[in-house]
């Protein structure tokens, strides 16, 4: 194993106790987590996945719980091999390197069908029953949407009070509070969702799903923080759903509310990644987020909350970066 990895010593053990000691380790590209990820290949051809998520900062065993359930519902999460959970080993099956966003940058033409799996993919999962998770409740909205005031408003030099910003967000969010509650993903979207070789799509990246609303997986595959999909295809996918799902809530009213709720979190979040971790290459995908947002906030239903942002944070305000303040 490369010297250059900085292997954790508790890694090369647990290959041993798993029959996987021998084989080749490369590094994997990670997310934006403290997980790491390698690819393990042996001399006969087998390969695996493993991931390292070591604590305190991060907990395996969300992971390995969601992961148990989706495969004993039939969906395609990949096969765990190993795993220890207290040292945050685990070795899964490689579902391979054709991400669903790589795919369709390199064959537009496919995205149509591609996209359209993936919305079958969570009517599937909204019939199936609940996970054993903790609910996506009010409590979880406010504290993301609460990151827009702990991040971004101080990184541009503006400030809020949180009291009136709670109030109003719960206001404006109490529609989707008490809407049928199905398992959230979460993270679902172009970059977590891998195309197999028997057509399938495989799903990684999920150990944050909760119980929570059926659009919100919805709004993070269409309305998607690392690539554009066109209002067109949008709009075309809403469709499909509505007609498979055939949703008892108002689909138009409760898609904006959630894809407001998200693409403020995701601010947040991708100003948080830059002032607190140095990761200063999320700040690129901030003009895709209002532009998202902004879309989300033209629907009638959410004028109080457009209202909010145009008097706090001008539309001028939002195409300069928090770096533009910071130099």
């Amino acid at each position: 194993m490369p010297a250059d990895m900085n292997i954790s010593d508790t890694i090369i053990p647990f290959l041993a106790q798993s029959g996987w000691d021998d084989a080749a380790l490369d590094a994997v590209p990670g997310d934006a987590s403290f997980r790491r990820y390698f690819r393990l290949k042996k001399v006969e051809g087998q390969r695996a996945i493993l991931m390292h998520a070591p604590p305190p900062h991060e907990d395996p065993q969300p992971f390995l719980d969601v992961t148990n359930y989706l495969r004993q519902n039939d969906f395609r999460a990949p096969e765990i091999y190993a795993a220890d959970a207290g040292q945050g080993l685990i070795l899964l099956e490689d579902f391979g390197d054709r991400r669903m966003r790589e795919h369709l940058d390199a064959y537009p033409a496919d995205e149509f069908e591609i996209y359209r799996t993936a919305i079958d993919t969570l009517v599937r999962l909204e019939k199936a029953p609940v996970a054993d998770i903790a609910p996506y409740d009010e409590g979880v909205y406010l504290r993301e949407t609460g990151l827009l005031a702990e991040w971004y408003l101080p990184a541009m030099g503006l400030n809020v009070d949180a009291g009136e910003y709670d109030a109003m967000w719960a206001a404006a969010l109490a529609p989707v509070t008490n809407a049928p509650a199905v398992t959230v993903l979460r993270d679902y979207h172009a970059e977590n969702i891998m195309l197999l070789d028997d057509k399938g799509q495989g799903l990684i990246d999920y150990q944050d799903a909760l119980i929570g609303h059926p659009a919100y997986d919805l709004v993070s595959i269409l309305q998607d923080a690392r690539r554009d999909v066109s209002p067109e295809l949008e709009a075309a996918m809403l469709q499909h759903y509505a007609a498979s799902a055939k949703p008892d809530y108002d689909l138009s009213l409760h898609y904006a509310l959630l894809g407001a709720q998200r693409n403020t979190k995701i601010i947040g979040i991708f100003t948080r990644l830059w002032k607190r971790d140095g990761k200063e290459r999320y700040l690129d995908f901030l003009p895709r987020m209002w532009g998202l947002l902004e879309r989300d906030l033209a629907h009638p239903g959410l004028a109080p909350l457009k209202m909010w942002f145009d008097a706090t944070i001008p539309v001028e305000l939002r195409t300069r970066s928090p770096l533009d303040r910071a130099v």
